[in-house]
């Protein structure tokens, strides 16, 4: 893989801006890595403040990586650099998805973003096969000695189910791979029933014909009911019984109404049964996967102390 970094230039507020040249990149196919693409320029804000070092790898449409070159390989007890798995939510703009990564770049994580896009959602076996895809990176030479931390916002939970579920099915294959993931971050969980699928599809993408937009998705959900319904059923299962076993941290509000808190607690309830550590903070009220807009302090107290559970890398810098 071939990557060309210009270097940065800030802008008038100070941030700092990633320029891209034109990239030579190979892209996951069917086992190998076999297309080259070309990327024109383009200029990326890295979050609220100067943020030096950082290179951007478009790795294949809607997968994007982040590395910190100031941070060294191995942190401070001899692992290798910890890497955070981030599945935004659907329809997020790289300004938002920036703030995310900021936050973990800053403390000593690459981040590999993972997008989820409407036709995944509503074809569930495109997803699976996006889930593959994006194993078979996870297991390649770059990435296959690397400890995880996974941070999913809303309709990006399921798309890492689409993980699970290939897990689900061979453990031994992937046993590797369960055991380097150190933690699970779930922000605004679309959880609860096919309609609460179906109202966050609506609201993301056409919120000015959201009944319309739910009534016709709740439609083809039962008429192709073996190619989508049953697809989620099996999801749901699989993320109820995750092989994951790692400590796991809940963001989610009272007030969502893309996310049913009886259908979060259940799982949460289920999890603890199970004996996964779990941490949770819950606002009466806030904004769908908009946490840490609203409830800044508390957000980033929360993450910090839940990563700082986890032994990966110092926390020297300020969140």
């Amino acid at each position: 893989m071939h990557f060309t970094h210009s270097g940065n230039q800030t802008d008038a507020r100070g941030q700092t801006l990633v320029y891209i040249q034109n990239t030579s990149l190979c892209v996951r196919g069917r086992g190998n890595w076999c297309k080259l693409l070309k990327r024109s320029p383009s200029v990326m804000s890295l979050g609220d403040g100067p943020l030096k070092g950082i290179t951007i790898q478009h790795l294949s449409k809607g997968i994007t990586f982040y590395v910190n070159e100031s941070t060294v390989k191995l942190v401070d007890n001899g692992q290798a650099k910890p890497l955070l798995l981030m599945l935004p939510w659907l329809g997020s703009r790289p300004q938002a998805q920036a703030k995310y990564c900021n936050i973990y770049l800053r403390t000593g994580f690459d981040v590999l973003v993972v997008e989820s896009n409407v036709s995944t959602f509503l074809w569930p076996r495109w997803g699976l096969e996006q889930g593959s895809q994006v194993l078979q990176l996870l297991e390649s030479e770059s990435f296959s000695k690397r400890p995880l931390v996974v941070h999913a916002f809303s309709i990006g939970g399921y798309t890492f189910a689409q993980l699970l579920v290939h897990m689900a099915k061979d453990t031994q294959r992937y046993h590797g791979l369960i055991n380097r993931v150190r933690g699970q971050i779930y922000d605004s969980l679309v959880v609860g029933s096919l309609e609460h699928m179906a109202i966050g599809l609506s609201k993301t993408m056409t919120p000015r014909f959201e009944h319309l937009m739910t009534c016709t998705s709740l439609l083809y959900f039962h008429m192709f009911k073996r190619q989508t319904k049953d697809y989620f059923n099996v999801s749901i299962d699989v993320f109820w019984n995750t092989p994951l076993t790692c400590p796991a941290l809940y963001f989610f509000c009272g007030n969502d109404i893309l996310c049913d808190p009886e259908a979060i607690q259940k799982v949460l309830e289920h999890w603890k049964w199970r004996g996964i550590p779990v941490t949770v903070k819950k606002w009466e009220e806030s904004v769908h996967a908009g946490h840490l807009r609203a409830h800044p302090q508390e957000y980033l107290s929360v993450l910090e102390q839940f990563l700082c559970s986890l032994n990966l890398v110092s926390l020297k810098a300020k969140m």
